[in-house]
């Protein structure tokens, strides 16, 4: 498990930038911190050198690739054991389309968050992934209306 690391001010506000946009020069980040860019360069160095920082990602404007929906799906398992856990947990980290999955307490067993290209490609991926599972007692697809807000930022300041 990794270790927590100490953050001061300044290292909220630069990984509040880098959480916005990862792309922005070191030139840049400095200027908004107040840092030269070398001293931002070794804040970075040690944001991944901890694991704080565990990867930088491009984001994609679905909008731009064309028609795309995103669904949210309850799951129920049939039987429980850690086995049968670990080997759903397992399908769902190496399905591409599924984006999120959560295990969580109360009649659902996982909040599971995929995208696809739309209706068809959703009930395919459903029922492979769902109906036809050997150990999914019930499941509830909730196809997403419009996207409010996506990000995976997490607070570190105080909002201004």
């Amino acid at each position: 498990m990794p270790r927590p690391i100490s953050l001061d001010d300044i290292d909220r506000h630069l990984l509040d930038l880098v959480q916005d946009d990862a792309g922005r020069s070191l030139y840049e980040l400095g200027d908004e911190v107040g840092l030269s860019p070398s001293a931002v360069q070794r804040r970075l160095t040690r944001y991944r050198t901890s694991g704080l920082l565990a990867r930088q990602i491009a984001v994609l404007d679905p909008r731009v690739l064309g028609e795309t929906m995103t669904s949210v799906v309850l799951v129920a398992l049939d039987r429980e054991s850690e086995s049968l856990h670990t080997a759903f947990r397992d399908e769902m980290l190496a399905e591409p389309r599924v984006q999120q999955c959560y295990g969580i307490v109360g009649q659902w067993d996982y909040v599971i968050v995929h995208v696809t290209a739309g209706l068809r490609e959703s009930r395919a991926l459903s029922q492979r992934l769902f109906l036809d599972h050997p150990n999914v007692r019930r499941y509830e697809t909730l196809p997403a209306l419009e996207s409010i807000k996506v990000g995976l930022t997490l607070p570190l300041r105080a909002p201004d």
